[in-house]
């Protein structure tokens, strides 16, 4: 018999005390922010008022920590019970995921101690994309938290509140459907209003709709790469059977996007663009390749019983989702007006640092709250 507990083991091993090495640096630079602002760390400008925080901790980050989501949709939604295995861990990695994302925002915006002000309903724009998305991310983030309660509960027996937890689990399930629909979608929203800025192979009127798909798309990826790494490093039970199923989803998922953005952009007049031979029409390629040579190894069903190749196919797709956000929000945006942006040491370290305290968090919660199901 199956249950979930704790994987134990020591905290502090090599790679924890890399990543918390990291951690400290980039605290001295998170300071540095906080006393002589934004400009002392970033190369932020009029041009470009976001950069790597928000596009890779929101946009990105956000897109990642969808796996709680993806999972939600087959688990809940399309009633497929037997991906349940694969919840807990995909709640703890959506919510590590929208916290930091949260913690960036914190970060990135210039008055900071008035980000309550998006919780009070006469402050709110409700016209403007920009305060749905940060209004759902909030909220999300907090309904994460949470639907990971009775995690915590369970480590320290509070079965009570547990019990009294489970009876509204319904109410927060459906919020845990309903907020990622709605932010994920008007993330691609956002770039539709940056019009000729956009480059045309980024720009279209349905990347509210290919931004959802791709969410999803990351969501089930990023559960697959991260069960792969824990399966193989705490000698897991296989999951290979179960992680083949999401990965015949995933591939569907994924044809269903790349015809409707190659459609999308040949009839808009755009498809000689691709092979410009420019710097964007060649990362458009590897953005594209990176997705399409995974969804033609996935069509195979005999792959779909390989770990290495699930693992490895799931992973390209976790870093051609990624593109697609780097390159809509920065690679292929030209402001004009002679407007650069590169992000400087402070914000790349920040950054990592991000990266590292998510790791740290998510290695100690794995080793001491019963995430994992055991044999």
């Amino acid at each position: 018999m199956k249950s979930e507990k704790p994987l134990g083991g020591r905290i502090f091993t090599i790679p924890f005390t890399i990543f918390f090495i990291i951690a400290l640096i980039s605290l001295y630079f998170l300071g540095k922010r906080f006393v002589l602002g934004l400009g002392a760390v970033t190369n932020l400008n009029d041009g470009y008022p976001w950069g790597i925080w928000i596009t890779y901790d929101v946009v990105v980050g956000t897109a990642f920590a969808c796996g709680g989501y993806a999972t939600a949709l087959l688990i809940y939604v399309f009633n497929k019970r037997e991906y349940h295995p694969l919840m807990k861990s995909a709640i703890l990695t959506s919510l590590l995921g929208y916290t930091m994302s949260s913690v960036a925002v914190f970060l990135d915006v210039g008055r900071y101690w008035q980000l309550y002000n998006i919780f009070l309903p006469w402050y709110g724009n409700v016209n403007s994309v920009l305060f749905e998305v940060a209004l759902c991310i909030a909220v999300y983030t907090f309904v994460l938290w949470f639907e990971f309660a009775p995690t915590i509960l369970a480590k320290f027996n509070l079965e009570k509140l547990q019990a009294a937890l489970n009876k509204i689990m319904f109410i927060l399930i459906a919020l845990g459907v309903l907020l990622p629909t709605m932010h994920q979608s008007s993330l691609g929203s956002l770039m539709i209003v940056a019009g000729h800025k956009l480059y045309p192979l980024w720009w279209s009127s349905f990347l509210p709709l290919l931004y959802l798909i791709s969410a999803v798309m990351m969501g089930y990826a990023v559960v697959m790469v991260e069960s792969s790494i824990s399966t193989l490093r705490y000698k897991l039970p296989d999951e290979t059977e179960i992680l083949g199923k999401i990965a015949k989803v995933l591939a569907l998922l994924a044809g269903i996007f790349l015809v409707l953005r190659i459609c999308d952009i040949a009839l808009r007049g755009h498809f000689e663009l691709i092979f410009k031979g420019d710097l964007l029409g060649n990362i458009f390629i590897i953005e594209n390749v990176l997705l399409i040579v995974p969804v033609c190894m996935l069509a195979i069903p005999s792959n779909r019983k390989k770990p290495r190749v699930l693992f490895l196919s799931a992973l390209s797709m976790m870093f051609s989702g990624g593109l697609l956000r780097f390159n809509s929000y920065l690679v292929g945006f030209n402001p004009g007006n002679g407007w650069h942006y590169f992000p400087a040491a402070p914000e790349i370290i920040i950054t990592l640092g991000i990266i590292a305290i998510e790791i740290m968090v998510y290695i100690w919660c794995i080793k001491r709250l019963p995430v994992f199901q055991k044999a």
